[in-house]
């Protein structure tokens, strides 16, 4: 998963005189891919874990969720080792095949479908992961995990069932759009006859950072949104909070599980809100993210401070549910990105996060956080969660013939 550049960026960059050399090292990256490499950048496909968790956060992204539509088990697997080719040949930059998108035979179809001609790999990461509905139509439940169950339905939650679950699902990143809507095109067209789109979701502008390279980012709201978020350069957290270790099964051991929400923000409400009134429900002071206790970004909230009308951070502050203190410990690694689709058809955007955490057990880190800050949390009066998933993400491919899916499937 180390970022490097291609041959043909690094003489792009040579040519801009960009002086990246050394930049981090200390991080255990190839090249300065933690504060946003440029579009020359590569991100590598195999490695212990899945490209795409830890990676340092990428501008861009374009989620899917897929059914089957073949209970076959030959043909998933054939399926999910041609996606494996197709997106560790995408990652560095090229077609899906050899001239895939000019064939040499112009009566045939192109394998690859040329909005990416010409375009760089852009820091592509992809990632794939398996729904709890696949065990079922594969007829593989006693290889189902117990962690990968379907999510509990939450205080407020007004779930659309075409936005929610998946028996698998691809999540491409990348620091262009074109070049990760291409991936998942492309991938998607591949498994016809296998697979159908259930939803899928486009964002841009991450609002975690994943790296200690990366500037925290602001969500719709304007605040900084994951200061204290799981970084790469934290291995033995990431061992305790994010990776399955030997609880799981043999084919999820040092993966993760993936949380999706859809989670529709009323900006235009929150927008007629006074900035006093949004720094007490969030718990920072929005200029510099400092908690309310503190000066800087960074200082630590101070949860039993207690002011003059009562706690200086609120009870109901968002950062005060959400922190791990709060939580027994527990700690999530974010990566999720804004988006807007488009208007509601009565006058307002439709706009907000989609959420995506990876954790090492979802049952025991995410549903009890949600279900405190859908009982409790303030900025809940301006949250509307539509949208739902959960998905196992398998380790990483290390051995050249390695394919996904199959620890699960088998070869």
């Amino acid at each position: 998963m180390t970022p490097r550049v291609s041959r043909r960026g690094l003489f792009g960059l040579a040519g801009a005189g960009a002086a990246l050399a050394g930049a981090g090292v200390a991080a255990g990256y190839g090249l300065d891919a933690a504060t946003s490499p440029g579009p020359s950048a590569t991100v590598e496909f195999r490695g212990p874990h899945q490209a795409g968790i830890v990676t340092p956060a990428q501008d861009r992204l374009h989620f899917v969720a897929l059914d089957l539509t073949s209970t076959d088990r030959g043909a998933v697997r054939d399926l999910l080792q041609r996606w494996t080719i197709a997106a560790e040949r995408m990652t560095s930059g090229r077609e899906t095949a050899e001239g895939g998108a000019i064939p040499a035979n112009a009566n045939a179809a192109p394998a690859d479908t040329g909005e990416a001609l010409g375009l760089p790999a852009a820091s592509l990461s992809l990632t794939f992961g398996v729904g709890p509905s696949l065990f079922t139509r594969l007829g593989l439940d006693d290889r189902r995990p117990a962690p990968l169950a379907d999510l509990p339905r939450f205080q407020g939650d007004r779930l659309d069932p075409a936005r929610s679950g998946g028996d698998l699902c691809l999540q491409a990143c990348a620091d262009d759009p074109q070049v990760a809507v291409h991936a998942v095109r492309n991938l998607v067209r591949d498994g016809f006859g296998v697979t159908e789109v259930r939803w899928s979701q486009l964002g841009f502008g991450r609002t975690s950072s994943t790296s200690t390279g990366q500037a925290t980012p602001r969500n719709l709201f304007g605040f900084k949104d994951g200061t204290n978020n799981l970084k790469a350069e934290e291995p033995e957290l990431l061992d305790e909070h994010v990776w399955v270790g030997d609880e799981g099964p043999d084919w999820l051991r040092g993966g993760s599980y993936l949380v999706a929400r859809r989670i529709r923000m009323h900006i235009e409400t929150w927008d007629r809100s006074s900035l006093d009134e949004q720094q007490l429900i969030v718990g920072r002071d929005k200029g510099e993210g400092a908690p309310l206790t503190g000066t800087a970004e960074f200082d630590p909230a101070d949860l039993a401070a207690i002011g003059p009308g009562g706690p200086v951070i609120p009870a109901d502050a968002h950062i005060r549910l959400a922190s791990a203190e709060a939580n027994g410990g527990v700690r999530m690694l974010r990566r999720g990105y804004n988006f807007v689709d488009g208007s509601d058809g009565r006058g307002h955007l439709d706009a907000g996060l989609f959420f995506v955490a990876f954790v090492r057990d979802p049952q025991r880190q995410f549903v009890p956080m949600q279900r405190a800050l859908a009982r409790h949390d303030a900025m809940s009066e301006y949250l509307e969660h539509t949208g739902s998933a959960l998905f196992a993400v398998p380790p990483g491919l290390t051995g050249p013939d390695e394919f996904w899916g199959a620890g699960l499937l088998g070869r």
